[in-house]
């Protein structure tokens, strides 16, 4: 079923508001999306980004785009303190391990694809690497300094940002002044090279200690953070292209300087649609590392952590996500993750009895309506919340059908299976996790039940009993019969 992709609407940041979607070329859709540095393991705040997009992937295909998705990997010239001073986050961390750098690239990597993986992300396009678009790096510091937008001071390039003000609006996304910044602003220690305190670099100087260098025009050194983002996105997508998404985090200075290189280097603006997901919270303080008080992928899967009582399931926190909008904050705690996981196996569950409901002639309900307001809330800014309170609304109807309150046709009964198993299993990227369980389950049951049949023969019947109510205590019924016994 096909409802008017027209009718989507996101919320541009660039513009502060909800905008109707249209795309610079019908029918095509360019999505970049800020992937991860790789010096260490994916955080939670992190997946939820990636998560929140792949949704948005999902949703603009099935409405029928052919989207091309980049989402990079970065791989070098990330510093630790996101500026231009301190030691790039993969040197550090390899120095700390003793190992190559791009032994850290290559494990993080591996790492967080099977994170991904574990959350049933689909795969982008084109996942470019910073260290593999050196050369149209260098080429876009050449336009930029060429066109008056650069200078290079002792072997690095910095971006004027002052000399890009006069002309550009710097701080268009964020909202910020750079007036009000620099009057709130003094030269710090070490700033010399720079003419302004808000210029950035995009190429730096590589120290002769220093391992992942390359050569250039300005001497050997590495790229600057925000410029891989700029060169790889034009080289996949164009000088413009429709979406830019990222974290709430990555809109200042990230994105902000994003902006300022595409228009110094080719006079565009790079982006229709900026995106940005929120953050998450963990037991309702700041998710992060420096207060103790965060939690990695595996340390949820496994429960093997302090904040939860229990592992959950990467389709439960998936499920936990889609909970809220992605441009709200998210608080994870032990409680809201066992509501969820106990809503997500009722959806489950209620699908798989969707086939097995009595028909009727008509239908008591009007089953295009409910299908409608799925596509209602997808369209109103991937409001994922809204369509998940419209798939339990659905649950509701499932259940009055089941009991005879309500009535479905059969045509019906087959459209309102399809279209909430797409929305659950496609859009919003869940798998059913209840099959993949019972399939494991299978062999184990099929084991008890002759241990039990053996009891019985034997007329153990405290064995047989036991086994009997003990599986009952975890929700599984024996049904005894002539034919032997089975379980539900």
């Amino acid at each position: 079923m096909n409802f008017n992709k027209k009718q989507l609407t996101i919320y541009n940041s660039l513009e502060g508001k909800k905008v109707l979607f249209n795309p610079i070329k019908d029918g095509f859709v360019g999505l970049y999306v800020c992937g991860p540095t790789v010096y260490n393991k994916v955080h939670l705040g992190n997946c939820r980004t990636f998560i929140s997009f792949d949704m948005v992937y999902r949703y603009l295909l099935h409405l029928g785009y052919k989207v091309r998705y980049v989402r990079n990997i970065t791989d070098v010239g990330h510093l630790v303190d996101d500026s231009d001073q301190g030691e790039d986050k993969i040197l550090k961390k390899a120095r700390l391990e003793k190992i190559e750098p791009m032994e850290v690239v290559q494990q993080y990597t591996l790492d967080f694809h099977k994170v991904m993986n574990d959350f049933n992300c689909l795969s982008p396009n084109i996942e470019p690497t910073a260290t593999g678009h050196i050369m149209e790096q260098i080429e876009m510091i050449r336009v930029i300094i060429d066109n008056g937008f650069a200078y290079e001071s002792n072997g690095s390039v910095y971006f004027d940002v002052e000399k890009y003000n006069r002309k550009q609006n710097y701080g268009e996304l964020s909202g910020r002044k750079i007036e009000d910044l620099i009057s709130n602003t003094r030269e710090l220690d070490g700033q010399t090279e720079k003419r302004g305190p808000f210029d950035f670099a995009i190429w730096k100087k590589a120290s002769s200690e220093h391992i992942m260098k390359w050569r250039s025009p300005w001497g050997f050194g590495f790229p600057g953070w925000h410029l891989e983002c700029s060169a790889m996105s034009t080289k996949y997508l164009g000088d413009e292209f429709d979406i830019h998404g990222g974290g709430m985090d990555l809109k200042f200075p990230h994105h902000e300087c994003e902006i300022a290189q595409a228009m110094a280097s080719n006079g565009k603006k790079p982006v229709r649609y900026w995106m940005h997901g929120n953050m998450l919270t963990l037991n309702g303080k700041k998710m992060s590392k420096s207060i103790d008080n965060s939690i990695l992928p595996g340390e949820l899967f496994s429960g093997e952590n302090d904040f939860m009582d229990k592992p959950f399931d990467p389709m439960v926190v998936r499920f936990f996500m889609m909970q809220a909008h992605y441009r709200s904050t998210l608080d994870f705690t032990s409680e809201a993750l066992s509501a969820a996981e106990k809503g997500y196996h009722r959806l489950l569950n209620t699908i798989n009895e969707i086939e097995n409901l009595p028909t009727n002639v008509d239908s008591s309900e009007s089953v295009l309506k409910i299908v409608k307001s799925f596509y209602d809330a997808m369209n109103d800014d991937f409001n994922t919340p809204v369509l998940i309170a419209n798939i339990f609304e659905a649950v509701k109807y499932i259940n009055s059908v089941k009991k005879g309150d309500e009535t479905i046709s059969s045509s019906d009964r087959q459209l309102l299976k399809e279209e909430m198993s797409t929305f659950l299993f496609y859009v919003l990227g869940l798998k059913d996790s209840n099959l993949k369980s019972e399939d494991r389950l299978s062999p184990v049951m099929d084991l008890l039940l002759q241990l039990r049949e053996e009891a019985r023969n034997n007329k153990d019947w405290k064995t047989s009993d036991k086994i009997r109510d003990g599986l009952a205590s975890i929700g599984i019924t024996i049904k005894d019969s002539k034919n032997g016994s089975s379980w539900d």
